[in-house]
């Protein structure tokens, strides 16, 4: 018996030898978690007997138990680096079998997917035409194809025109002034002008002009021109100021302006016409300005690099300025992620034990932030394996000693028949 129960604790001793052998080996593995032996007693009475008279039958190992804590958060710098920041695992796809892991170094490949280094894809929620996300699970896939133009609709200018401006006037020889008519090569025949770029339906710019002549000391007036064109009426349209220098109409109207139909200078595309805001037009005793001009169309564009914020969302950046929703990484959590079944490469499966994944987006409900350009560590302590690591030897040799009291022990009863 004393050979068997021996037996059985230098089994447990080798067991969790290996076990820490094992943590130490991923110390610097990505995502790795940490494995610890449990060990419970061997007990075993038959129902007639004395449980007080009753020894043991040794050691066995119970179960291997993986800490999910936190690792350290080692900065890379690289926008599909990926790490979570609390709760929730990243979903992979495995030719139809779901995998969970922390591990978020991440690429891409040919096609165009999400994918860690054995090839498995991430997994996330997609969009539709129009770039909003849709919560359906599915590969998430960086997308290519240019990005289609836009043609400029809206013009908006917030400015300020010089209430101690004077108007371009001509006087004649009786000493009567009036207005210079305006002359869009003569800047005598105008105070102050801007422009910004518009677009046509296929993205080509032309310069959008808008030109200010004094009239009276509450008017204006606005001349718009596109390229060579000018979208507004001969004569332009007439901004009307209050007392406080404020733009109450435009031709008596509100304080925005549809232009004239023009057709841009490109060939092929279509006719268009913009509607100017000049509502937040000012009429103060200052320096003229231009705080904002903006608009609402752009060139196409195509795809010069993408990054990933804390909520998952994937933004494309493009050559043309702007930015498109690609898709959101989501992350799930287990209500017992000690159930969860190792599968090797830092992944995990789903189990009974493990209960059903919890899928969302990062940062809601219980689930943790990303950390783009960031990998989380191992959460191996060296320092406490080793320290582990001297126990399990001593138990060994304890065990072993056992063992070598054990045979001399029997061989003493052996020399007894001598």
């Amino acid at each position: 018996m004393t050979f068997q129960i021996a037996l059985t604790g230098i089994n447990a001793a080798s067991t969790e030898l290996n076990t820490i052998s094992n943590n130490i080996a991923n110390n610097a593995t990505t995502g790795f978690k940490r494995s610890r032996a449990e060990f419970a007693d061997v007990y075993a009475t038959s129902a007639s007997s004395s449980s007080s008279s009753t020894v043991g039958q040794g050691v066995r190992v119970a179960n291997i138990r993986q800490e999910h804590t936190q690792g350290d958060m080692l900065f890379t710098e690289r926008n599909l680096d990926l790490a979570v920041e609390g709760l929730g695992m990243f979903r992979l796809d495995d030719d139809g079998t779901a995998l969970y892991t922390r591990s978020g170094n991440f690429g891409l490949d040919q096609d165009g997917y999400l994918v860690n280094t054995q090839g498995n894809r991430l997994q996330g929620y997609s969009v539709d035409s129009n770039a909003e996300i849709v919560p359906i699970v599915t590969d998430l896939q960086i997308d290519y194809t240019d990005l289609q133009p836009n043609r400029s609709t809206n013009v908006e200018l917030i400015a300020n025109l010089d209430s101690k401006a004077q108007a371009p006037v001509i006087t004649d020889d009786l000493g009567n002034q009036t207005l210079v008519p305006f002359d869009v090569n003569d800047s005598s025949t105008y105070n102050f002008s801007t422009s910004t770029l518009v677009y046509d339906s296929l993205g080509s710019a032309e310069v959008a002009n808008v030109y200010f002549q004094k009239g009276t000391d509450t008017s204006w007036n606005a001349y718009t021109f596109v390229g060579d064109q000018e979208v507004s009426d001969a004569g332009g349209v007439q901004l009307n100021f209050d007392e406080s220098g404020m733009l109450t109409n435009i031709d008596g109207g509100s304080t925005t302006f549809e232009s004239n139909q023009y057709t841009p200078a490109s060939g092929g595309a279509a006719a268009m016409t913009l509607s100017f805001n000049f509502g937040d037009i000012t009429q103060f005793d200052d320096a003229f300005g231009v705080n904002r001009i903006s608009q609402d169309g752009f060139s196409a564009g195509r795809l010069e690099d993408f990054d990933v914020d804390s909520t998952g969302i994937i933004f494309g950046r493009f050559s043309n300025g702007q930015a498109k929703t690609m898709g959101q990484v989501t992350l799930s959590n287990f209500a017992n992620e000690s159930g969860l079944r190792q599968v090797g490469t830092t992944s995990w499966t789903e189990t009974f034990t493990s209960g059903e994944p919890a899928t969302g987006a990062p940062g809601s409900a219980s689930l943790g932030k990303l950390q783009s350009g960031a990998l989380e560590g191992s959460n191996v302590d060296i320092t406490q394996e080793l320290v582990s690591m001297i126990g399990a030897q001593r138990s060994f040799q304890a065990n072993a000693q056992v063992i070598s009291t054990g045979d001399t022990l029997t061989q003493t009863v052996i020399n007894i028949r001598r």
